[in-house]
């Protein structure tokens, strides 16, 4: 396929490892070529990841929700992983974000859907469940935030926080350095160990120069520090509309994580979603998935049991 000179051209060829034996699928998204993994067949599951890493993070979900009856559909957001990455920032807002994810998720005709959302999948995923709440039917909700100003210590740290919305700073270091997915990946895990050795490459070597890594850089300006940011009217929205939903939700935080500590974050979920359940936590730091991918699995078949009445 021919790409204009906006992207920068996916890796050629599938991505083979023995951990994501998946097909890999792709749809149009706004003019963007988005891929997705999609298996099994039933209820869908929908995981979204957020910044800097791709459907990869998911590879421990997809065999125990499929063995379950459930169709998984695992997105690679327009910019990350094997999906068409434009090199204009002005290709990345969170509203087309959320746009991008409902033409993939509306052209699969997704219906009675669980919204697995961390991170940037979580504004993104429930923009998308909010808007299409006759598609979703529950809500599945990990280290991430759904209001305008986020109140955690680490986002008022000048180092590494506010220097990402630098502008020479942000884009040397996450940019040219590859920071966010080496580095900063590393030390969001509680085994890094086991991540270096069989996880660290995956990342890195799917963002594999300074024009791939586009987005690491332009996502993390969408975090409002104040209300003349860009994206604040989006995030007054999302709480503003969360607050009035009723869909069947649970909360799973890494008891580790520093970036969305869950005393401060499932805290304020569960006064915006009283409903909820939990905060499940389990061992992981910000990317929880690298350290309790199988053991959330569970704990998502076992929620939606419950939802589908199989279990007290």
């Amino acid at each position: 396929m021919k790409l204009d000179a906006a992207t920068t051209p996916v890796p050629p060829g599938p991505f083979v490892h023995e951990e994501w034996p998946y097909e890999p699928r792709f749809k149009r998204v706004n003019g963007w070529r988005m891929h997705y993994v999609d298996e099994g067949a039933g209820d869908p599951v929908v995981l979204l990841h957020g910044n800097p890493a791709w459907g990869f993070l998911y590879r421990k979900f997809v065999k125990p929700l499929t063995a379950a009856g459930r169709r998984v559909i695992v997105p690679d957001m327009i910019g990350f992983g094997l999906s068409e990455k434009p090199v204009r920032e002005q290709a990345h807002s969170l509203d087309g974000h959320i746009s991008n994810l409902t033409s993939l998720l509306r052209q699969l005709d997704v219906r009675n859907a669980t919204m697995v959302c961390h991170d940037w999948g979580g504004p993104t995923g429930l923009g998308f469940a909010l808007s299409n709440p006759d598609r979703v039917r529950a809500l599945v909700i990990m280290s991430t935030w759904a209001w305008p100003l986020p109140p955690a210590e680490f986002h008022k740290r000048i180092f590494p926080w506010r220097m990402m919305h630098a502008p020479v700073v942000g884009p040397f270091l996450l940019g040219r350095h590859n920071a966010l997915a080496g580095r900063g990946m590393y030390l969001s895990v509680v085994d890094r160990k086991r991540f270096r050795d069989g996880a660290q490459s995956v990342y890195e070597g799917i963002l594999p120069d300074p024009a791939t890594r586009l987005l690491t850089w332009t996502w993390p300006r969408w975090i409002p520090l104040d209300d003349t940011a860009r994206g604040f009217q989006r995030f007054e929205w999302l709480e503003r509309e969360l607050k009035k939903s009723k869909f069947p939700t649970m909360l799973v935080w890494g008891r580790e994580d520093e970036v969305f500590d869950h005393k401060t974050f499932a805290t304020r979920f569960k006064e915006l979603l009283p409903h909820a359940e939990g905060p499940e936590l389990v061992g992981g730091r910000h990317f929880l998935q690298e350290d309790s991918g199988a053991e959330i699995a569970e704990k998502i078949n076992n929620f939606l049991d419950r939802i589908d009445g199989r279990q007290p």
